[in-house]
Order: C-alpha cells, then sequence, then structure tokens
C-alpha cells in the first residue's frame, strides 16, 4: 500500500501528557490514539505490529501444547463470588447491571471463567493435564492509567491457563512455561529480568514476572550483580547487619519538638540505623498494628499483608493513634506492650540490633538503649521490611541494587485457590475427589508494543526489531 494510502496520523509535536518515550513515539508515529483516559484506538499501524506479537506469543504456546479459546469479557458476578475475589478486589473491577438487574462484571482478567468453563467438562485424572489460552480484551477502572500503553484501563492480553492432577506436573510444566516467555520476549527483542513477585489477587504460592529494566518503570526491582538474586522490591528478601553489641542501661533523654527519624538522629548524634521506627496501620474494621523496624529501613506493606493474611491495610489516622492513648511523633514499645488492643509486630532488623532509640509515648521524649527482650516483648518477629540498595544479598551479601523495570509478562502456580472454592474436581486413579491444580500465564499485548518501542528507538523514532 502507498503511503498516501495509508489510515494514520503523525505528529509534529510531543503531547504535553506523554512523558513516556514508547507514550511519545507511538502517539507521534501513528500508532494508536486515545478515546479516553487509559484507553486507545488502535491504527492499522499499530494493529499490524500487534498482529505479529500475538504470532510470536501462539507459535510458543503452541510448542507447549497450548489450546486456544475464547472467554467472555463480560461476565456474571455469581462466579466472582464463587471464588470470594467479588468483595475483594476493589472499585478496578468494573461492576454493573444488565437490563434484568442482575449484577455483571466486566472481566480484568479470566480465572473464574475458565474453571467454570472447566468444572463442566473435566472429571477424570484421564483428561489432565492440558493448556488453554487466549487473546481477550480485559478491563481494570484503573485509577492512575499513565504511560501511554503501559498501563492502561482496557487492554488486551494473552493469558494461559494450565490444569493438572498433581502439584509434581505444574511444577514440571511452570519451568516450560518459565522458558517459553524467554523464548517469546528474547524473540520480540527484549531481554527482561525475571524476578520472583508476589501473587497479590491471583493467589497460589509463587509466582515470577518479566521485568524489562528501564529508568521510566513503575515497579522497583533488588538485584545482585553478583550471585544474580533477583526479586520484586515488594517481596525481596535481604540479610540484615548484624548490630548487636553489649546492652546499655535504658534511659529517657529530651527531644523537644524533634519528631522524625531523620531529626531524632541528628539531634543525638545518631546514625538513623541506630535508632527504632514505630509505624502505625489499621485493617478495614479499624484494629490497630504496630510495627517496629530499623529507623533506616521501612515497611513493605506487601510483606505485612501477606502475614497477616489480609487484602486490605491502611496508614492508620493520627485520631486513632491517640485514642489508644499514644503520643503521635513520640511513639515507641516501651510501654506498649501494656496496651493489650495493639497487637506489636517486629521486624528482624530489631532482633539483630542493641540499644536503639524509640519514642517514650511521652510528648517531648524518647528513650535511648532500648532493647527486645528486654525493655519489650513480642512473639511475632517476622522479615517485613522493603529491601532498598545497599542492603546485604541474602545470598552472598554483596550489596543489593534498586532498580525500575516494566513488567511485560508474569506467571503464577495458582494451586487450588479457584478449583476449591468454585468446585472444579476430579477423580484421581484411586477414585478420590481431588482438586484439580491449576497455573496461570500472561502477558498484556499493547504493553508488550509498548515495552519494545521503549527498548528500541533512537532520536527518529521506533526502530522495530525484525
Amino acid at each position: 500500500m502507498k503511503v498516501s494510502q495509508l489510515f494514520a496520523q503523525t505528529l509534529r509535536e510531543t503531547p504535553n501528557d506523554a512523558t513516556l518515550p514508547s507514550h511519545q513515539l507511538l502517539l507521534r508515529g501513528g500508532y494508536i490514539k486515545p478515546l479516553s483516559t487509559g484507553i486507545y484506538s488502535i491504527f492499522p499501524l499499530g494493529k499490524r505490529v500487534l498482529r505479529k506479537i500475538e504470532g510470536i506469543i501462539r507459535e510458543e504456546m503452541d510448542k507447549i501444547d497450548g489450546q486456544e479459546l475464547e472467554l467472555p469479557l463480560i461476565q456474571p458476578s455469581e462466579i466472582w463470588k464463587e471464588s470470594g475475589r467479588y468483595d475483594v478486589i476493589g472499585s478496578e473491577l468494573l461492576r454493573f447491571q444488565d437490563r434484568n438487574d442482575h449484577d455483571m462484571v466486566l472481566a480484568m482478567t479470566h480465572e473464574e471463567a475458565v474453571t467454570d468453563l472447566v468444572r463442566s467438562c473435566v472429571n477424570s485424572y484421564k483428561q489432565l493435564p492440558f493448556m488453554t489460552y487466549q487473546f481477550q480484551t480485559k478491563y481494570r477502572d484503573e485509577a492512575r492509567a499513565r504511560g501511554g500503553l503501559i498501563r492502561v484501563r482496557e487492554f488486551v492480553m494473552k493469558d494461559a491457563y494450565s490444569f493438572h492432577a498433581d502439584e509434581t506436573d505444574l511444577e514440571e510444566y511452570y519451568q516450560k512455561a518459565y522458558v517459553a516467555y524467554e523464548k517469546i520476549f528474547n524473540r520480540a527483542g527484549i531481554k527482561p529480568i525475571i524476578v520472583q513477585s508476589d501473587t497479590g489477587i491471583m493467589g497460589g504460592k509463587v509466582a515470577h514476572e518479566y521485568m524489562l529494566e528501564t529508568p521510566n518503570g513503575e515497579d522497583y526491582l533488588i538485584i545482585c550483580r553478583e550471585c544474580g538474586y533477583q526479586a520484586n522490591a515488594e517481596i525481596a528478601d535481604f540479610k540484615r547487619e548484624d548490630l548487636t553489641s553489649d546492652l546499655k542501661t535504658l534511659e529517657k533523654v529530651s527531644t523537644p519538638h524533634v519528631t522524625s527519624i531523620e531529626d531524632v538522629s541528628a539531634f543525638l548524634n545518631l546514625k538513623t540505623k541506630d535508632t527504632m521506627k514505630s509505624v502505625f496501620y489499621r485493617d478495614i474494621d479499624k484494629k490497630l498494628f504496630c510495627v517496629l523496624v530499623r529507623g533506616d529501613l521501612e515497611v513493605s506493606e506487601i510483606k505485612l499483608k501477606n502475614y497477616l493474611k489480609i487484602n486490605e491495610l491502611f496508614v492508620a489516622e493520627p485520631e486513632l493513634i491517640e485514642a489508644q492513648g499514644f503520643v503521635v511523633g513520640f511513639t515507641g514499645p516501651v510501654s506498649m506492650a501494656q496496651k493489650s488492643t495493639v497487637r506489636i509486630i517486629v521486624d528482624t532488623s530489631i532482633q539483630s540490633a542493641s540499644n536503639l532509640v524509640s519514642g517514650a509515648n511521652e510528648n517531648n521524649f524518647h528513650y535511648i538503649n532500648t532493647n527486645l527482650g528486654r525493655d519489650f516483648h513480642t512473639k511475632e518477629i517476622v522479615d517485613v521490611a522493603q529491601a532498598n540498595s545497599g542492603c546485604p544479598c541474602p545470598k552472598c551479601e554483596a550489596p543489593l541494587e534498586a532498580t525500575r523495570g516494566i513488567e511485560v509478562g508474569n506467571i503464577f502456580q495458582l494451586g487450588t485457590k479457584f478449583s476449591e472454592s468454585m468446585g472444579a474436581h476430579f477423580l484421581d486413579s484411586q477414585g478420590r475427589r481431588q482438586a484439580i491444580i491449576m497455573g496461570c500465564y500472561g502477558i498484556g499485548v499493547g504493553r508488550l508494543m509498548a515495552s519494545i518501542a521503549e527498548e528500541h528507538h533512537d532520536e527518529n523514532g521506533i526502530i522495530w526489531p525484525k
């Protein structure tokens, strides 16, 4: 086709709201056009690229015995209530009623629909294992759609689901999918970092994300350049420094108008790692939690939610903290242990340090030489701190490095999260009724196109890999 006949609209100037290179270049090159926030029309040039990406993905899925199907975008609320996610997922799940006042949703993912399909026709171990996949529109009512196709509300995803009779078979197939994803991204011209990740609303025990390392990424990764340890910052492990020493006498000191960790450290001429931070959270029922972590570290809310086994976690309001008898800005654990309604959770960094500064629960006063086990007690000592640059690697103790990335794909070992709740069972070789074991594997097609553009461009525009 002649360029004069091509239906496209190129732009001379970069739109003001386009900050990422991929967003700017896909708009200016005539590949996409916004219809609404996070919702894009795709020009013929963009559709050609997407078709070629889908072709690569389809070939690699077929090589690992995938069978393509198609599941509905619009789904009845009942199956989401069966899985337990209808009331757990927030406003990003778009809910509506049809003309018969029946509660419906626009699917943001298709675990419920595929589990419903499988439970209707699988009843024997002889029908397992198998994998199905689709290219289907999803809708996620994102609060912060950004970056063009990087974070949108309506998008096309390749989602695959595998079904197994036992965990061993799932683990073997998971490795096949792991390698297939590497091949897909290599063929598409990018080499992502593969990191351990949080399972989130998907559930299950094991998950990995394929992350394109880029300064424009919205996710933080923790990597070790020495031994190759890699994880999403939300769940990354790290070795706590041994800061223990002989215990000194607990002493209350005056710290007038000094409330932040940085100010307290400066006032007492100490390092932030010599202090203890008290961070208050609450659940949806306004139950209060106090998390104690070393002053130079931050709490990972994902780790904390996983430990507490709750889906909703909020920073506690000052009024709620004060209602429990604490002085905001000067809270600490020494007298907190007597507050029976407050659950104290201690990060392991506190266990491996001595003589820390903590709040005295009194205006303008702190304690110096606070020690776990002598001055306060708790049985809940867990890993809830977020790793950052410079923390020792959990494997080789070399300094970890924090970098940014774009998630281009993810894989999950779902286990029986959906099959148990939705009644997808089979009879094993002994005639026993078992829940089908599942895996899940996703790639956002539009996001992959944007990620390729992010990686392959120069001052003149996008350079699509062969």
